[in-house]
């Protein structure tokens, strides 16, 4: 996007703001933002959240699991991005929810047949979470074991939605944006 996407305003808040505000409000057991140092400076982070500075980016987005799975201390691992501003608390409920009855599955929302963030992971994929390389996230992960797979099809599909390109950002910011 040629700047940091994360940084950018949407309704007044950049995209990293609104996903640690959701995060907080959020009924899991533990908190964890995992960023970088310059992110860090730039975020209001409330009460119960725990920020983390990801001292290996050069490593990607595997980089950032492991700083978090390694400081984790739950059964579970909620992996949200901060690029899908849309989302809201009653979205991500079904997961919790879907998670909490079905503790052995990954669960993540589907949206037109395709697997999308954020996911939950059960704590019996720790180690694999912590051996991750690359850009890839847990969706290496994820597709290595479909037979742990609990898919949710979300009632707002819209709002799972992420922003990706400039393309996304004009269209969120004029309230244009589309399911891809």
């Amino acid at each position: 996007m040629g700047c940091d996407k994360l940084l950018l305003e949407y309704r007044g808040k950049t995209l990293l703001q609104r996903s640690v505000e959701l995060l907080s409000n959020l009924p899991v057991f533990e908190r964890i933002v995992v960023t970088s140092d310059t992110r860090n400076e730039t975020i209001t982070l409330p009460s119960g959240i725990h920020s983390l500075i990801n001292r290996i980016p050069e490593n990607g987005i595997s980089g950032s699991i492991s700083t978090g799975v390694e400081a984790a201390t739950g059964t579970h691992y909620f992996f949200l991005t901060a690029d899908q501003p849309l989302l809201t608390v009653a979205d991500l409920m079904p997961l919790l929810e879907a998670s909490k009855a079905n503790p052995d599955k990954i669960v993540f929302p589907v949206i037109k047949s395709r697997p999308c963030s954020p996911t939950i992971f059960p704590g019996r994929f720790r180690t694999e979470l912590l051996d991750l390389s690359g850009d890839s996230g847990g969706r290496a992960i994820r597709d290595a074991n479909p037979g742990a797979w609990l898919a949710v099809e979300p009632k707002r599909s819209e709002n799972f939605l992420d922003i990706d390109s400039v393309e996304d950002y004009q269209a969120l910011s004029a309230n244009t944006y589309q399911t891809h």
